[in-house]
């Protein structure tokens, strides 16, 4: 991987990680088009998904600092049950990266026809918000623990994680202006985690197939993209705009499909 193909792909995983488009299915997807290794690449994949991580941290600061100062008021008030909320969201990921990381790297194979087909799923999904529902209803733990089951089924390459878990939060009727800040927010400590177990099991240093400047490169492109993506989706998710990227979905689900 040179370093231009790790800009494309650095701002191909920003802009889509927050976008409800799958940034995982357009990673494997741009894998395929730029020729790159796929299962030789992972490294990359890694990194890039830690750039969108520290650019919801940046987003969110004023709200994460919050949430820590009441944590250690020692209180049981609606800071405290909205973190509880969040753990909770995100038991059902973290048990699957821990005891089935090696079943979940084989779906990284960039095959196009799995991809294609979760594109189109993801695109069911996002047309699904448009069904009747109140959205007046305010997080609740058993809905955190659904919209954690959601997160599940995101690991897969062509399944958006916001478009499941934002989608999954509106069809229980929960408020879209708290949607997008608890889908970006629950994803936080399970990629830090996944970062974290790939750095002390040797798996960063004994990857050598990816070189450091495409690695910098990839990172700040990730990151500038992943800024202005969630500042972007926070706004489309108020104002329900989703149809459009369900439409997208299809469309691209359905010519990786082909051309697979």
């Amino acid at each position: 991987m040179n370093w231009f193909e790790a800009l494309l792909l650095g701002l191909i995983q920003g802009l889509t990680e927050f976008l409800p488009v799958s940034s995982s299915g357009h990673l494997e997807l741009g894998k395929v088009i730029l020729g790159v290794d796929a299962e030789k690449s992972l490294i990359f994949t890694v990194v890039v998904h830690g750039a969108t991580v520290l650019s919801t941290i940046i987003i969110f600061y004023k709200d994460l600092l919050e949430l820590f100062k009441g944590l250690f008021l020692f209180k049981w008030d609606d800071n405290n049950k909205y973190i509880v909320k969040l753990i909770i969201s995100m038991i059902p990921v973290i048990i699957l990266g821990l005891f089935f990381k090696e079943e979940i790297e084989e779906f990284f194979t960039g095959n196009l026809l799995f991809v294609g087909s979760m594109l189109i799923v993801t695109s069911l999904l996002l047309a699904s918000t448009y069904l009747p529902k109140s959205n007046l209803r305010k997080i609740s733990f058993v809905d955190s623990f659904i919209i954690g089951i959601a997160q599940v089924f995101a690991v897969l390459p062509g399944i958006s994680r916001s478009g499941a878990t934002i989608s999954t939060g509106l069809l229980l009727g929960n408020k879209k202006v708290i949607m997008a800040k608890f889908s970006f927010l629950m994803v936080l400590v399970p990629i830090l985690g996944a970062n974290l177990l790939n750095v002390f099991s040797g798996e960063m240093t004994s990857q050598t197939t990816v070189g450091v400047v495409p690695l910098i490169v990839g990172f700040f492109a990730a990151f500038i993209s992943g800024l202005l993506a969630c500042k972007w989706m926070i706004g489309i998710v108020k104002k329900g705009s989703l149809i459009y990227f369900s439409i997208y979905c299809f469309i691209i689900g359905i010519l990786a499909i082909i051309f697979a």
